[in-house]
């Protein structure tokens, strides 16, 4: 009997795995079948003239390409909320053994509305001469996730199954920590730098809901149900609430707004780019692993496509982004082009070997070309002619390494983005 479980087990295994490997055939991960494919260059205007000046990008091309970007990709969001409201529900001076401060400040979107806000747990090192500098980025599993410290609240939201410690689409204690890996508090503390995190569920659930949780309704127009096909699937949404921080570090004296990294992993990466571009306020850019619909140039069709991110992920985008499926040419925009609205300012593009979906060679080279408009400005870009080796990081005004491992966020990276940050914001 237990030969016969044995031998049905390994059968169902095998289909299983027949499955799979059927699903993820259709997907390129070979350099030799990249399609053949001409990118839009970003220093021709859309009426043709050629762009030869910083003057001349900021203010003919850069709007230009941040239209298409917003009417094609992402979707149009709204402004800065007229009735935003900050709300410091917790502070203590004492957060990971008296070496920092911990914050806890709930931004309301809508006051008034109970469920229209995010909360955002900010550590600040005691040990420093001047007001913080630093990093904010969004968290995938609540506040709580990001660190161990008793003192953050269990994130009351929905939250994605399949994760340590949630159950039922809620998190529970045993979810507490569970992410910390990934932000590396105490070292970010130790190089005197801030960091703030706030959990991208508070601005819109990750699931396709048709639009009525999260803040879409919020800035709905009377009588209207979903975002137009132009206007902001839930990574705009997710950049918005990042503003929104940044709104708040205006307000903060404790806090240098001016020398802010907005930073993010996968999804949130690009989250964080589409961020950066559409808020020049961010001092420096950060993209870890962000991949199609990211850093990846979607031309190449190497791992994840624009097809199958719309697919899987039909909340993300605007529904104008559909018409790319399967047709990457015809789009007026590729992300080196979204990086290249970051220039003058600092952009950091980082990938790992074993995440081929995410197409690492892809992003170096958006970044690569990217570097004509940073050179408008008299800047370097990547200080490198070729795709650097495995753990080898390159950099100029333009940052870029591929490390060793797999899809995450690891102490490697965050060394290299505070190295990157001494660089260019300067050491706190």
């Amino acid at each position: 009997m237990r030969s016969h479980l044995r031998v049905v087990s390994l059968c169902f295994a095998l289909f299983v795995t027949a499955i799979l490997q059927s699903a993820f055939a259709q997907y390129n991960y070979d350099e030799a079948k990249v399609p053949k494919f001409n990118l839009p260059n970003p220093l021709v205007s859309d009426d043709g003239k050629k762009i030869t000046t910083a003057d001349a990008w900021k203010n003919v091309r850069r709007p230009e390409v941040l239209e298409l970007f917003t009417t094609q990709v992402y979707g149009r969001s709204p402004g800065k909320p007229a009735n935003l409201k900050f709300e410091l529900r917790e502070s203590s001076d004492k957060a990971l053994g008296g070496r920092a401060t911990r914050k806890q400040v709930r931004i309301h979107f809508k006051p008034g509305n109970n469920d229209a806000w995010m909360d955002l747990l900010i550590y600040l090192p005691n040990k420093r001469k001047k007001v913080a500098s630093g990093f904010v980025g969004l968290n995938f599993n609540g506040n709580h996730a990001a660190t161990d410290d008793p003192a953050v609240p269990i994130s009351t939201r929905w939250v994605r199954a399949n994760q340590p410690g949630v159950k039922d689409n809620r998190a529970t204690e045993a979810s507490r920590g569970s992410n910390k890996s990934r932000w590396a508090i105490s070292n970010i503390i130790d190089r005197g730098y801030m960091v703030a995190t706030a959990y991208y569920g508070d601005i819109d659930p990750d699931y396709h809901d048709e639009f009525k949780n999260g803040v879409h309704p919020l800035f709905y127009k009377k009588g209207q149900t979903m975002p137009a096909s132009d206007e902001w699937g839930s990574i705009s949404a997710w950049a918005w609430g990042l503003s929104r921080a940044l709104d708040y570090f205006e307000t903060d004296k404790d806090i240098n707004h001016e020398k802010m990294a907005v930073l993010g992993h996968s999804r949130l990466g690009k989250t964080s780019l589409w961020a950066g571009a559409n808020d020049e306020r961010f001092a420096l850019v950060i993209s870890n692993n962000s991949g199609c619909g990211g850093a990846a140039l979607s031309r190449r069709a190497f791992g994840e496509t624009v097809k199958r991110i719309n697919t899987s992920f039909p909340h993300w985008f605007c529904d104008n982004y559909l018409k790319y499926n399967d047709n990457e040419d015809a789009c007026p925009v590729d992300q080196h082009m979204l990086i290249a609205l970051m220039a003058p300012r600092p952009t950091y593009v980082a990938s790992a070997v074993e995440d081929r979906w995410a197409d690492p060679r892809g992003e170096f080279l958006s970044a690569k070309y990217s570097e004509p408009v940073y050179a408008l400005f008299g800047l370097k870009g990547l200080n490198a002619d070729k795709w650097p080796n495995v753990d080898k990081p390159v950099s100029g005004t333009l940052g870029y390494h591929i490390r060793t491992g797999e899809h995450d966020v690891t102490e490697y990276d965050w060394d290299r983005y505070m190295d990157f940050a001494d660089k260019h914001l300067g050491k706190p």
